[in-house]
């Protein structure tokens, strides 16, 4: 039996009706070269329930004592009689199986909460597509895994060429084994993850740096709301109230588009800045179109959660190794090149924050800044005292194709979570040349949410005109 971490077990204690905490992911495939598509996933299936061998967390549930039922302490325990016919569930899309009739069952299942008696994780098997496709969605609790682990753990059920075969489960220890021989340079010492520290004097000279520098990181916080510490911008601090920060119903709307990594990228760099820059500045631009449609573009500028990977260099084990910045996205500014200075300057100041911390000290700080963020959500006051406006979010994937019995994978669309407050989550994922954004949002405080994705294209194109690239 292994105790929860309090950064994991935080994904427990806020959940409700209204916020499950789960994030998910939707997998399209291209089916083999003359497959016989019945026999093909039906051989899928049986590979999926032929895991007796299952590896943590997808053999683990949350052990019933009463600690656990009072919602204060977690532990995982090894579930021994494992019911995979309830985890891994096969269905088919009516016709014509576009993928909008992908994004309605996503909808629907990323809005149910899932079973705390069972291991917290589905698989679902989707046929009915068009254009020779198939889909998968995988369910799993956040308290279980973040954005970076969930990903090692789909690319760990596939292979980089289209003639790999396996016959055994994606979630055994067999195949994770084998994903960390590929992945880990042979002969390679484990990483030093954060309680690794070897000697006393180590463990000394740590303690004392934690003092220091985490105090000197509180502070650059805490000059931010006596007026200082520009462009830096923190939790709660001039967060706008605006629809985008309103409470938020168990309803999701999941929507999802590709766009190519290159021309991301070349705007990034022609105006100065980096990929995730873009990446911003194009969510900014798309939500100031979408807000101003609607009628809901707040006078401030929206504030964005940006996460911030603190995992250790080879650390593939740990539940959720993760860090955040806030992000000022100009929202209010009409010209697209102060918009995106504003964005570049403050994502900069964030990054800051954290370059002088160990990782130790970075996982403190964050647990430290987002505890009381918590504790708004367990008291119901995350649209009265909204922290930050939306969640954006860039996991990096494979930039090599992936297959899966042959079945070529052709985009990664994730699917996250919506508090009160934050009634939208922006995600994407980099596999191949490409940028997957797969998008969250309550159904009831943003309607017509897909019309986003055609603003989020405007907004591209626009930076694109600033940055002098012209269209393909």
């Amino acid at each position: 039996m292994s105790r929860l971490s309090l950064l994991d077990a935080n994904f427990l204690m806020a959940e409700n009706r209204e916020t499950p905490m789960h994030v998910g992911g939707v997998h399209l495939y291209t089916y083999p070269e003359g497959v016989n598509k019945r026999k093909f996933l039906a051989g899928l299936k049986e590979i999926l329930l032929s895991g007796d061998d299952l590896r943590p967390p997808f053999n683990q549930r949350l052990s019933s004592n009463l600690l656990s039922r009072a919602n204060v302490a977690f532990s995982w325990e090894t579930d021994k009689d494992i019911d995979l016919e309830y985890h891994v569930r096969h269905s088919a899309l009516p016709k014509p199986g576009r993928y909008r009739e992908v994004d309605t069952p996503i909808s629907r299942l990323h809005s149910t909460l899932m079973d705390r008696n069972r291991p917290l994780w589905e698989m679902h098997l989707i046929e009915g597509l068009a254009n020779n496709h198939v889909a998968t969605y995988l369910k799993i609790h956040h308290c279980a895994m973040d954005g970076i682990s969930a990903m090692h753990a789909t690319q760990s059920m596939y292979s980089r060429s289209p003639e790999g075969r396996t016959d055994y489960s994606p979630l055994s220890r067999q195949s994770w084994e084998k994903y960390k021989k590929e992945l880990l340079p042979p002969g390679a010492a484990a990483p030093i993850t954060r309680q690794d520290i070897r000697s006393l004097s180590g463990r000394i000279t740590a303690q004392i740096g934690s003092g220091v520098n985490l105090a000197g990181a509180l502070l650059k916080y805490g000059n931010v709301w006596i007026g200082g510490g520009r462009p830096l911008n923190v939790p709660w601090h001039s967060v706008p109230h605006a629809k985008i920060s309103s409470s938020v119903s168990g309803s999701r709307r999941f929507i999802a588009q590709t766009w190519p990594y290159t021309r991301i990228r070349a705007v990034g760099k022609a105006l100065g800045g980096t990929l995730n820059d873009a990446v911003l500045a194009m969510c900014a631009g798309g939500l100031r179109r979408y807000l101003d449609q609607v009628g809901e573009l707040p006078e401030k500028p929206l504030k964005a959660m940006v996460p911030l990977s603190l995992r250790v260099e080879g650390d593939l084990e740990s539940a959720n190794a993760v860090g955040f910045i806030v992000a000022n996205l100009g929202t209010h500014l009409a010209d697209p090149g102060e918009r995106f200075e504003t964005i570049q300057q403050s994502v900069q100041a964030g990054k800051k924050v954290y370059a002088g911390l160990s990782a130790g000290e970075a996982a403190l700080f964050t647990q430290l800044t987002s505890s009381p963020i918590v504790l708004t959500t367990l008291l119901g006051l995350g649209e009265l005292l909204p922290a930050y406006n939306l969640v954006i979010s860039n996991v990096p994937g494979s930039r090599k194709a992936m297959y899966w019995n042959g079945a070529h994978v052709e985009g990664v669309y994730p699917a996250s979570i919506v508090l009160h407050g934050q009634a939208l989550n922006i995600t994407l994922v980099s596999y191949m040349d490409q940028l997957d954004f797969g998008i969250i949002a309550c159904r009831r405080s943003l309607p017509h949410v897909q019309r986003l994705l055609d603003h989020l294209e405007d907004a591209l194109c626009e930076l694109e005109d600033l940055a002098g690239i012209e269209a393909d």
